[in-house]
């Protein structure tokens, strides 16, 4: 089954070999459903800078990121905006959709030039109306996303500033990272201001608790690069 995704992301441009149809939350089915799954799958390309969709706006549509980065970032009573997490070309935005009625809960903000290929709530409907046994694999798949963000909640519960520090940065890195054998690294520049967002921290100790895993030798800087030392 071919991807037309890899034709609308253009010759040399980094994009995730998965296509929709062999996303995780579509695991296990047949042919003939998987075709129409790709068939009616909805292509959006979107500039760096561009919002894929806003807080607060009503929840209607799901995303696969194929191309580029997406950062996921929330309003907080004060106007300031904290930044939650980092998704990459081959992960899935909105699967909400999926099960309820709801407004977005983050902003979704493109920080490379994006293409993502997806289903609105109603067009997603509509398929398994005609293919039943889609919206039954999707059920069964979705208890997989539960035990991931639970994995993703332990990082937390250390009280070592610098162990949760390098263990969020680990995170990212095998999710964003350039893997060899004896490092890891995030080619792309991640503030401290984000980072004691993605860690919960204030900037300041995390300032300090980079330097002394910088000193340590757990990480290095190399100008914008960060290298996680396996």
């Amino acid at each position: 089954m071919g991807c037309i995704c890899n034709d609308l992301a253009g010759k040399g441009t980094p994009h995730a070999a998965t296509c929709i149809g062999h996303l995780w939350m579509f695991e296990h089915l047949r042919p003939p459903e998987l075709e129409a799954l790709v068939a009616a799958a909805r292509r959006r390309q979107f500039k760096r800078g561009q919002a894929i969709f806003m807080q607060g706006a009503p929840g209607i549509e799901m995303f696969l990121i194929k191309a580029g980065r997406v950062k996921l970032s929330k309003l907080n009573e004060k106007g300031n905006e904290l930044t939650l997490d980092i998704r990459k070309a081959g992960d899935f935005l909105g699967e909400q959709v999926l099960n309820e009625e709801f407004d977005y809960p983050l902003t979704a903000t493109c920080i490379e030039d994006s293409l993502a290929c997806g289903f609105t709530r109603q067009g997603f409907e509509e398929l398994i109306l005609g293919y039943p046994n889609i919206g039954l694999q999707v059920i069964k798949n979705l208890s997989r996303r539960i035990e991931w963000l639970t994995s993703r909640a332990e990082t937390m519960t250390t009280s070592n500033l610098e162990e949760r520090l390098y263990r969020v940065l680990i995170t990212v890195a095998r999710e964003h990272g350039v893997k060899s054998l004896k490092e890891t690294s995030i080619q792309f520049p991640l503030t401290h201001e984000e980072l004691s967002f993605l860690v919960g921290a204030h900037r300041v100790s995390i300032t300090r608790a980079m330097k002394n895993l910088k000193e340590s030798g757990r990480i290095i800087q190399q100008g914008r690069k960060l290298i996680l030392v396996n």
